[in-house]
């Protein structure tokens, strides 16, 4: 069902269709979070919330996602990302209304999976996160034009937001997987999260 002709780049196997997967997703859902940030399609602003949006709620979605596939890649597990067009149309037509849930796709994965492997596979997508928003946050305190402050306390801000939010410890989240593997790891990832949402407020922005 998701086996595609495999490509290599580097040590990391992929598929046409998991590229344009990826891409269709990242489009989308940033075209959502711009429609949601602008006052309208039409507004001059909008071309910039696409750009901010892409490379802050784009980037982080999706890179939380390929951080799950390269762990399970890793262990030998074949690790593919896939686009839920349904959601993706869901998203887009919810922007309009002023809110949006989220669920751009995910990565599919199969082969040999204890309890110990899944909990890191999972634990890679919001540590991917974790990392991104440091990044951000250290590009937010630079001398930068008012566009890319703007990325940056947007970056922070998703990016923490995505990492707490995947550690909901229930049903298909990150989170179960992780506290029934290592509950220390699994508190480690919500302390810092958290305190990185309280930090936003002494965030600069342009």
């Amino acid at each position: 069902m998701y086996y595609q002709k495999q490509i290599r780049i580097g040590s990391i196997s992929t598929s046409e269709k998991e590229i344009k997967d990826i891409l269709k997703a990242w489009i989308v859902i940033s075209a959502a979070f711009a429609i949601l940030l602008s006052d309208s399609i039409f507004s001059s602003d909008f071309y910039a919330k696409f750009i901010i949006s892409s490379l802050t709620v784009g980037i982080g979605f999706l890179l939380h996602e390929l951080g799950h596939k390269f762990v399970a890649q890793r262990y030998g597990c074949f690790a593919e990302f896939r686009s839920f067009d349904n959601m993706l149309i869901l998203a887009l037509v919810m922007s309009f209304f002023g809110f949006i849930l989220a669920a751009p796709g995910a990565v599919m994965i199969s082969g040999r999976v204890d309890k110990a492997r899944n909990g890191k596979i999972s634990a890679a997508g919001p540590i991917v996160n974790l990392v991104l928003a440091i990044i951000f946050l250290a590009l937010a305190f630079l001398q930068l034009p008012n566009l890319f402050k703007d990325i940056a306390f947007y970056g922070f801000m998703i990016n923490s937001w995505l990492a707490l939010f995947n550690m909901i410890p229930f049903w298909l989240f990150d989170g179960a997987k992780i506290i029934r593997w290592n509950k220390m790891i699994y508190g480690s990832i919500v302390a810092v999260a958290f305190l990185f949402m309280l930090l936003q407020g002494f965030v600069p922005m342009a």
